[in-house]
C-alpha cells in the first residue's frame, strides 16, 4: 500500500496551438482551456506558452512584476490548482526559458532550462540553468524540466532517497515542450525511455499548429507509466485530457524491479563557464 501522504494525482495535459508574439490573445486562449480543466490539482501547459519558441527576445520576454506572472498567478488562485508551464523571462539582463510551478496560494517555484537548443542558437539568446528543481504535491515528488532536458539522461537520473515518500529522488517528470514535427520520433521515444530507466511516470506536453517560423508541431503530449506504456498520448490537434496518476503501481514497480539497487553513483559537476 502507498504511504499515507501519497495520494491520487490528477492532471490535465493543455496541448494548445500558441499564437505567435501575441501574449494577450495567448492569455485569452490558455486562459479559457485552463478553465476548461478546473478540478485538476495539476495542470500544465507547453513551454513559451505566451510567446512560441521565439530567439527574438525583445518581443517575447517578461519580467517577473509582467503581466504574464501575474496572470498566470491569478489563474492558478482561481482554479484552485497548481498550473505549471514556462515563459520567456527577463532578469538583470539575461532572458531565461523560465518553467513556471505556479501554486494557488500564489506562491511559486521555478526552473531555468538548463540544456539550450543550440540548432536553433537558443543558447546564444538565453542563459541557462544550474539547479534541477524537485516539488512535491499531494505526496508526489516532481521534477519539472524543459523541452531539449528530455535529451539529457545524466541530468534527469533519478535517484535512492530514503527519506521521500515514494522512496526515489522523483516519482514523476514533467516535461513543456515547443518540440517540432520532425523530430517526433526522439519525442515519442525518448519520453518512454526517461519513464523505464527512472522508475518514474513521466508527461510530456507538446503545442500543436505551425508557428511564426514555419515550423509543424505534431503535439503527441503523452502520459507514459514506468514500464514505458502510454496511459494517455494526443494527436496533432488542440487536446485537453485529464488523468489520474494512482501511486500503488508505482510503488509496487519499484518494489518487484529494483533497478536502482545496481545503478551507478555519480555526481553532476557544473563547469565554471556554464
Amino acid at each position: 500500500m502507498p504511504p499515507v501522504n501519497m495520494q491520487p494525482l490528477t492532471v490535465s495535459l493543455v496541448q494548445g496551438a500558441t499564437r505567435w508574439h501575441d501574449a494577450p490573445a495567448n492569455r485569452d486562449y490558455y486562459g479559457m482551456l485552463v478553465r476548461q480543466a478546473r478540478g485538476s490539482d495539476l495542470i500544465v501547459l507547453p513551454e513559451t506558452f505566451l510567446s512560441g519558441f521565439s530567439n527574438d527576445t525583445r518581443a517575447s520576454a517578461e519580467t517577473m512584476d509582467g503581466e504574464g506572472v501575474a496572470w498566470l498567478r491569478a489563474l492558478a488562485a482561481e482554479v484552485d490548482a497548481v498550473v505549471c508551464g514556462s515563459l520567456a523571462i527577463s532578469e538583470n539582463g539575461t532572458v531565461y526559458n523560465r518553467l513556471f510551478w505556479m501554486r494557488p496560494d500564489g506562491s511559486h517555484a521555478q526552473y531555468d532550462k538548463r540544456h539550450l537548443f543550440r540548432m536553433a542558437g537558443e543558447h546564444t539568446r538565453y542563459g541557462g540553468g544550474r539547479e534541477r528543481l524537485v516539488v512535491e504535491l499531494k505526496g508526489w515528488r516532481v521534477l519539472p524540466q524543459v523541452c531539449y532536458d528530455l535529451r539529457f539522461p545524466v541530468w534527469l537520473r533519478n535517484r535512492r532517497l530514503e527519506s521521500a515518500a515514494g522512496g526515489m529522488d522523483y516519482d514523476l517528470a514533467l516535461f513543456v515542450a515547443n518540440w517540432p514535427a520532425p523530430r517526433r520520433q526522439p519525442w515519442r521515444t525518448l519520453l518512454r525511455a526517461r519513464a523505464i530507466e527512472n522508475l518514474a511516470y513521466v508527461i510530456g506536453v507538446n503545442r500543436v499548429g505551425v508557428d511564426g517560423n514555419d515550423l509543424p508541431y505534431a503535439g503527441d503530449s503523452a502520459v507514459i507509466d514506468p514500464i514505458g506504456e502510454a496511459l494517455v498520448e494526443l494527436g496533432a490537434q488542440e487536446q485537453l485530457v485529464t488523468v489520474r496518476l494512482e501511486p500503488a503501481p508505482l510503488l509496487s514497480h519499484r518494489q518487484r524491479f529494483p533497478a536502482w539497487m545496481d545503478a551507478d553513483a555519480f555526481r553532476i559537476e557544473l563547469g565554471a563557464g556554464d
